[in-house]
This record gives C-alpha cells, sequence and structure tokens, in this order.
C-alpha cells in the first residue's frame, strides 16, 4: 500500500530561487536544490561576493566624498547638525542667522558671527521642539519680521493625516498659535509651505491635495483655495502639487506645482483670480521652494539643476527663465533664500556621521 503523504502546513513561503519548496513557522522542510543553485548560494557567501559587495558601496561613497571636498568658485556656508534632513531655510538678517526646519520635526538655528570666514563650520541650535507634535514634520518656514515672528507648516508626511500651522515669537520661541488645517477625518493632506502678506495673514499649500489654505493672523482658519487649473490631466502628477509660495508686494500670490512644473498667480484682489503664469525656458518640473529677489525675479529651488532664475517684465503674466545654477550632485536643493544681497540654495541632505553637515550653496546669478 503506498505510504500517505503528510499534509502540507497551514502556510508557506515559496522563494525565487526554489531553495524550499515550503516550510512552516517552525521546521523546513526541503525538497530538492538544484546545482546551479547550490553554486549561487556558494557565490554568495564566498570572499569573492564580499569584494564585489564592497567595491560598489564604495564608489557611490567615494564620489559623495570627492564631491564634498571639490572646490567650488561660490561660497558655501557648512554646518553642523543632529539630523539628516533639513527641509527649509531662510535667513533672518536682524538676528544675523540662518532658521532651518526639520524633516523629524523641530526649528534650529545657526548664527553666522561678523568675523566669520568661509573655513569655519557653523553649529545649528535646536530653538524649536514641540512635544506635542511629535511624529510630525516641520516644512515650510516664512518669516513675519513686522510682527516678530516665524510661521512653520506641519504635517504627517507619511500618513498625510495631519496639517497644520504654528507661529513662534522670534525673540523667545514661545509658541503663539497652532492652527489644526486638516486631520484624520479629512481627505489625506501635507501642509508644505508658507507665505505672509502685508497685513498678518498666513498662506499655506497642500502638496497633496493641491489647496491652499488662508490662516488669519490670529490663527483663525479663513478660507481654503481651490482651482481645477490646480490638477493637471496627468493623474501621476498630482502625486506631488502646489509646494513653493511666495507674497508679491502688489498684492497676489505665485506658487509652483511641483509635478507639472506650472507656476500660478494668484490675485488676492480679484477674489483669489487664479492664472497660469507662462514661462519660456520652462516647465519648472520639480519645482520646490521660491524666493522673491525683486518684484521681476524669483529663485526656484528645485532638482536638478539645483535652482533657476526665473524673469517678469509684465506683472507675472509671463515669464522667462534666464539663468540656471547646477549646484552639488549628491544633495537635493529644497528652498531659498537671500543674505546680504546672495541667494543661497538650502539642501536637504546632510552628510557624515555622528556629526552631519549640512550645506547652504550660493546660487551665483
Amino acid at each position: 500500500m503506498q505510504k500517505k503523504q503528510p499534509a502540507p502546513p497551514p502556510f508557506g513561503l515559496y522563494l525565487n530561487l526554489s531553495f524550499f519548496s515550503y516550510f512552516d513557522s517552525t521546521t523546513p522542510i526541503i525538497t530538492h536544490i538544484t546545482v546551479k543553485e547550490k553554486g549561487m548560494a556558494l557565490w554568495f557567501c564566498s570572499a569573492r561576493f564580499l569584494v564585489f559587495l564592497f567595491i560598489v558601496s564604495a564608489l557611490p561613497i567615494a564620489y559623495i566624498i570627492s564631491q564634498e571636498r571639490a572646490k567650488t568658485d561660490h561660497h558655501v556656508f557648512h554646518y553642523h547638525s543632529s539630523g539628516f534632513f533639513r527641509e527649509c531655510a531662510k535667513w533672518d538678517d536682524q538676528g544675523r542667522r540662518f532658521l532651518v526646519s526639520f524633516l523629524e520635526g523641530g526649528v534650529g538655528e545657526i548664527h553666522v558671527p561678523q568675523n566669520y570666514t568661509p573655513d569655519v563650520v557653523l553649529q545649528e541650535v535646536t530653538v524649536v521642539k514641540d512635544s506635542d507634535l511629535t511624529g510630525n514634520a516641520s516644512n515650510g518656514i516664512a518669516l513675519d519680521r513686522p510682527r516678530n515672528r516665524l510661521l512653520l507648516a506641519v504635517a504627517d508626511v507619511l500618513g498625510n493625516r495631519y496639517s497644520g500651522l504654528a507661529a513662534y515669537d522670534l525673540s523667545t520661541w514661545k509658541r503663539l498659535f497652532l492652527t489644526k488645517l486638516s486631520g484624520p477625518g479629512d481627505e489625506k493632506s501635507m501642509a508644505d509651505d508658507v507665505a505672509v502678506d502685508a497685513d498678518g495673514n498666513a498662506y499655506v499649500t497642500d502638496v497633496k491635495g493641491s489647496k491652499i489654505w488662508k490662516v488669519g493672523v490670529d490663527g483663525e482658519l479663513l478660507s481654503t483655495l481651490t482651482n481645477p487649473l490646480f490638477t493637471p490631466k496627468e493623474w501621476y502628477k498630482s502625486l506631488l502639487g502646489l509646494n513653493g509660495i511666495v507674497y508679491h508686494p502688489d498684492g497676489y500670490l505665485i506658487v509652483i506645482h511641483t509635478l507639472s512644473g506650472n507656476l500660478f498667480k494668484i490675485d488676492l484682489a480679484k477674489g483669489d483670480e487664479v492664472k497660469l503664469i507662462e514661462v519660456a525656458g520652462g516647465p519648472l518640473a520639480f519645482g520646490d521652494g521660491l524666493e522673491l529677489i525683486s518684484p521681476t525675479k524669483l529663485v526656484v529651488a528645485a532638482g536638478n539643476p539645483s535652482g533657476r532664475l526665473v524673469e517678469s517684465t509684465d506683472g507675472w503674466e509671463t515669464a522667462s527663465v534666464v539663468a540656471k545654477f547646477k549646484g552639488p550632485m549628491h544633495r537635493l536643493a529644497t528652498a531659498a533664500t537671500v543674505k546680504d544681497g546672495k541667494v543661497y540654495l538650502n539642501h536637504m541632505f546632510g552628510m557624515g556621521y555622528p556629526r552631519k553637515t549640512h550645506a547652504l550653496v550660493e546660487f551665483v546669478l
């Protein structure tokens, strides 16, 4: 009589190389191993494979080191920090410091002394770390100097279940307000960047839902701006929507859509009228942070090239890309700021361990 075969285990996992036909949670049952598979297994455990793995991993590391040590014809502020990711940076002239936001949550300051020399590596000091916002990222920041405060976009980056706007006193770092823009019961969103108008109203972009929240000077949520122009025809371009935003002194907003590269003008005096700005030499694909350096000139921090200079001569009805800047290839430009008439690009990733070194790179115009 043929011997009855045992029943298979309650669950199993099939491997691509078929080393095991199946196994349960306690005892693996090996059914067959081919000569070819045995040879592959031996190679993966061999010294040759370890050497190969070392070479493959060493190449990008060597490239990064060479890029870090390479001499440039532009100035770079280097600073040490406690984290790898710095989303946004803005220069505070009165405080002689850069203010930076932490993707892991929080805000830091980097003081630049009067006797600063380019070979000095500056130090970051944490000034904001709110326990009730743990798990949320600190994204775009805006300085509201007339009211001596910093505005900060806060968001749940991974789950998109929370977005908010926080305001802090620039002298004491006391939190002035925290406005909830969306929560778990709302559609997924991610507050990304913020701009402030002459009256102290804040405008916060939602990179997930492509809308703009308007928050009053005292922290009250006033309105939400949506528009069909914010939604590209291609569905995949909606994965990263409205991002960098600035307020123009003539009373309108300029905002960029990341994946489409579209630049929009929003006229606040005309009922939040939205127009697509026709950009020659565009579109500005992967555009991130914006910085208005004059009424007619705008810097766009992007992927590669790291930055673009855009100019308009007709009140931002149309514009042209007039200059491009190629910064460090191994870093990612996410924001722009102006210090003493020079534009500096913030880069997301820090290098090194245990002390991470970040770079604020001059955009040579």
